[in-house]
C-alpha cells in the first residue's frame, strides 16, 4: 500500500511532535532555571554589584523564571496531549500567570531602557533619581499594576468541551464564536489578542526605540550637559548600553513570530496545515528560548557577570580551601567591582558614579 507525502507528513506530526516538542521545552526549562537562578544568586549575594541596572536584571530574571515555571511545561503538555487534565481553576491561574510574566518581562525592558536613557542623556540630573530605592519602587509599582490589570484574563479563560457530549476538555479563551459557549457568555478573542499584541509588544518597543534613538545620539557624540564625558565613562556607558540594547533586540526578534501568528489565528486567517503547525511550533520554541538566553548574553557581554558566574560556580570552594578552611577576612576579599568596574569621574565639579556591568 502506497503512502502519500501528505499522509507521511501527517503521521510524522502525530508521532514525532508529542515526543520531540516536550523534550525541547524540557531543555529550555532546565537551561532557563539554571541560568536565571544563577543571575539572581550572583547579584543578590554580591553587594558590589548592586546598581539600578542590576536590580532590573534581577527582576527580568525573576519574570523569566516564573514564565518558565508556569508557561513552558503546560505548553509542552498541550503538544503532548490533546486534552487539559489540570482542572478549570488551574487553567485560569496558569493563563493569568502566563500573561502577567510576559508583561513583567517586556515592561522590565522598558524600565531598563529608561534607566540607560537617564544615565546617558541626563547623567547629572538623574543621580538623585537612579537609586536602588527608586528602582525597587518602580519594580514594585510595575508588578502591582500588571497583577491588577491582568485579572480579566483569568475570567476570560477556562475549560471548554471539545464537543457537546464529550468529556474531553481544553484550556482556552472563552469565545462563543470559537467554542461551545452560549452567545452573550463569551468574550471577543480577536479584540483580546490584538490588545495584548499592542500593549505587550508594539507600544513598549516603540517607547524603547524612541529612548534609544535619543540615547545613542548623545552616547556616540560623547557629550553631557555642560561638558564632555571622560573616555573611561564613555566606554563604560557604551558597554552597559550595548548589553541592554542586545537584550531588547533579542526579545523583539524572539517574540515577533508567535505574536503575529496569535493575532492572525484570532482573526481566523491562519490555516491549520502540517506546515502551519510546524511554523507555530518553531515560533513557540523561539519565543520561549528568550527566557533562557538572557543569562548567556550577560556572560558574553559583561566581564563582571562572567567573573561573578565563575566565582559562584568554581571559586568559592577553592578560596575557602586555600584559606585553610577559614572564611576570608574583609581585607583579604577582592571586590567584584574593582577599579575596572566602578569609577567616579568629575563632571562640572560633581562626582558621577559609573557602574559598569
Amino acid at each position: 500500500m502506497n503512502v502519500t507525502d501528505e499522509e507521511a507528513e501527517s503521521r510524522l506530526l502525530r508521532e514525532v511532535v508529542p515526543v520531540v516538542v516536550p523534550i525541547i521545552f524540557g531543555i529550555i526549562v532546565t537551561v532557563g532555571l539554571f541560568g536565571n537562578g544563577l543571575v539572581v544568586l550572583v547579584v543578590s549575594c554580591n553587594l558590589q554589584m548592586r546598581s539600578t541596572t542590576n536590580l532590573l536584571i534581577i527582576n527580568l530574571a525573576v519574570a523569566d523564571l516564573l514564565f518558565i515555571i508556569f508557561c513552558v511545561p503546560f505548553t509542552a503538555t498541550d503538544y503532548a496531549m490533546t486534552i487539559w487534565v489540570f482542572g478549570d481553576a488551574w487553567c485560569k491561574i496558569v493563563q493569568y500567570l502566563v500573561f502577567v510574566t510576559a508583561y513583567a518581562s517586556v515592561f522590565t525592558l522598558v524600565l531598563m531602557s529608561m534607566d540607560r536613557f537617564l544615565a546617558v542623556v541626563l547623567p547629572i540630573a538623574s543621580m538623585g533619581v537612579r537609586t536602588e530605592r527608586n528602582a525597587c519602587l518602580a519594580i514594585l509599582c510595575t508588578w502591582s499594576v500588571i497583577l491588577v490589570a491582568c485579572v480579566p484574563i483569568m475570567l476570560s479563560h477556562g475549560e471548554v468541551r471539545h464537543h457537546a457530549n464529550s468529556t474531553a476538555v481544553s484550556c482556552m479563551f472563552l469565545d462563543s464564536q470559537l467554542n461551545q459557549i452560549p452567545d452573550g457568555q463569551g468574550y471577543n478573542y480577536p479584540a483580546f489578542q490584538i490588545t495584548f499584541f499592542v500593549t505587550s509588544y508594539v507600544l513598549p518597543l516603540l517607547v524603547i526605540i524612541a529612548m534609544y534613538l535619543l540615547l545613542l545620539k548623545r552616547l556616540w557624540l560623547g557629550v553631557v550637559p555642560g561638558g564632555h564625558m571622560s573616555a573611561e565613562s564613555l566606554r563604560g556607558k557604551r558597554r552597559v548600553t550595548r548589553m541592554v540594547v542586545v537584550v531588547v533586540v533579542i526579545f523583539a526578534v524572539c517574540w515577533c513570530p508567535i505574536q503575529i501568528i496569535l493575532v492572525v489565528r484570532s482573526l481566523n486567517k491562519y490555516p491549520i496545515t502540517e506546515a502551519s503547525v510546524l511554523i507555530q511550533i518553531v515560533a513557540h520554541v523561539q519565543a520561549y528560548m528568550n527566557s533562557c538566553i538572557n543569562p548567556i548574553l550577560y556572560a558574553f557581554l559583561s566581564e563582571n557577570f562572567r567573573k561573578a558566574f565563575f566565582k559562584v560556580i568554581y571559586c568559592a570552594p577553592r578560596q575557602q580551601a586555600a584559606a585553610g578552611g577559614r572564611p576570608q577576612r574583609a581585607s583579604e576579599m577582592r571586590p567584584l567591582n574593582d577599579t575596572k568596574t566602578t569609577r567616579s569621574t568629575l563632571v562640572n565639579g560633581n562626582k558621577e558614579s559609573v557602574h559598569i556591568l
